[in-house]
């Protein structure tokens, strides 16, 4: 007797490829408001359509399905497997804008299925990163804890040692990396920032022969239009070498030597003198919340009794939103980022023992200042690629842009809080009504 096997010796067959076009329809509620192109030829959207995306590569796609969100998008933008047209590289705001609308949705598993199928396994094996992008934060330990001396180091040396030259053309003369204050719209993003310094040196009620320190101080502009000014007596503190190098520099070039300084010192060991006024722009964000009490305690035990404290730094809009960054911001802009709403900023400056006496909300002056700085890089692109490479210039560009159009959707904001160190018995030093000029 002969028993036959009726199944069939052929192969299974693999489903048929499915297209770009055909994954993006898979995985968004409806048809995209851009027009998306791929390298196999496939499209999706109006065909009218001013700003495009196109993938460019199969790498590019498995950049797309490995790490979905905003970290798939950044690695396949920055080595340059998706592209978008219609824009600048320097500023990619437009787009930004016109993918907005764009929703989201995890297909069907029957879908999933035949995706999976049909791109084969090896489509969904991750790409290595971009050199740009910095290690994952589970990584990270291998550096110390998060805000740990080294890892903080680290951290700000990613940033901000990108290269002195290339900041020169994002940043223009003034070399100021934060939120500028616009009198007008008209007003030049030099002329903001000067408006910036001279706000926090109003509030800080800063005159000849005080004593100003300025913590996370950059390239010294704080320090430097204090001491030319204001004829304060300024020192600046920075964990970046190369930051505190050319800040010391422009001092000595600019004939401020004799009341101006920056080193190259992390802000805990700044001297424990008894400063008359203490500015803090742009440093809190890199402190991390748990280290909020040490920070203000840190800056309270270095000013003298009725001093002023101003503190100045990016914020969520409310108390909702995780503090910590999203992946593209932590892998390749700011590692180790955090940011808290207003609201428990004011609460840790209290806890310090400060007594807050104004704060003020310049959420759209960063919009202003980030849309000066994409015009920058825009005009200097060509130095500004010869100078740090093309993946990391798009970085810029993009990171840039995409903050514009959150400051402006109000998904983030920039908050000053000025306190001031009020004695035992009630002295602030404060007067009736607020002392400066807005």
């Amino acid at each position: 007797m002969t028993i036959t096997n009726k199944r069939s010796s052929a192969p299974r067959q693999r489903p048929p490829m499915p297209t770009v076009a055909d994954i993006v329809r898979a995985v968004t509620t409806s048809e995209p408001a851009v027009r998306v192109t791929a390298y196999d030829g496939s499209a999706v959207g109006p065909a009218t359509a001013t700003i495009g995306l196109h993938v460019a590569s199969e790498r590019g796609l498995s950049y797309l399905l490995t790490a979905p969100g905003d970290l798939g998008m950044a690695r396949a933008y920055v080595t340059g497997d998706l592209e978008l047209r219609g824009v600048h590289p320097g500023d990619p705001y437009e787009a930004l804008k016109a993918l907005d609308g764009l929703e989201l949705r995890m297909p069907s598993p029957a879908d999933a299925l035949r995706l999976v199928r049909g791109l084969g396994w090896e489509r969904l094996r991750p790409p290595p990163p971009p050199p740009q992008e910095h290690t994952p934060n589970w990584k990270r330990t291998l550096q110390g804890l998060r805000h740990g001396r080294g890892r903080d180091a680290e951290a700000i040396h990613h940033h901000y040692d990108v290269s002195n030259a290339f900041y020169e053309k994002v940043l223009g003369p003034s070399m100021t990396y934060t939120c500028a204050v616009f009198r007008s719209p008209s007003d030049t993003l030099e002329q903001a920032q000067s408006n910036k310094y001279d706000l926090v040196a109003g509030k800080l009620a800063l005159k000849p022969g005080m004593r100003l320190l300025d913590v996370g101080c950059g390239w010294g502009g704080m320090v430097r239009h204090a001491a030319r000014e204001y004829g304060v007596k300024a020192l600046g503190v920075t964990l970046s070498r190369e930051q505190a190098a050319w800040a010391q520099a422009a001092i000595e070039r600019e004939g401020l030597g004799h009341l101006a300084e920056v080193r190259h010192l992390d802000y805990r060991d700044a001297p424990l003198e008894h400063f008359d006024a203490i500015s803090s722009i742009g440093l809190t964000e890199h402190i991390g919340l748990r280290n909020y009490p040490r920070y203000f305690k840190t800056l309270r035990d270095r000013l003298k009794p009725g001093g002023r404290l101003l503190n100045h730094c990016i914020t969520r809009a409310d108390n909702r939103t995780s503090h910590r960054t999203g992946a593209f911001i932590d892998r390749y802009v700011f590692p180790d980022g955090e940011l808290a709403s207003p609201g428990k900023l004011v609460s840790a400056v209290h806890d310090a023992a400060f007594e807050v006496q104004h704060e003020e909300n310049l959420r759209m002056h960063y919009s202003h200042t980030l849309a000066g700085w994409n015009r920058n890089l825009v005009e200097h692109w060509d130095a500004c690629v010869d100078e740090v490479g093309l993946g990391t210039a798009r970085v810029w560009g993009l990171y840039m842009a995409g903050s514009r159009f959150a400051f402006e959707r109000n998904q983030i904001q920039l908050h000053q809080i000025l306190g001031t160190k009020t004695t035992r018995l009630g002295d602030s030093s404060y007067p009736l009504r607020p002392d400066w000029t807005a």
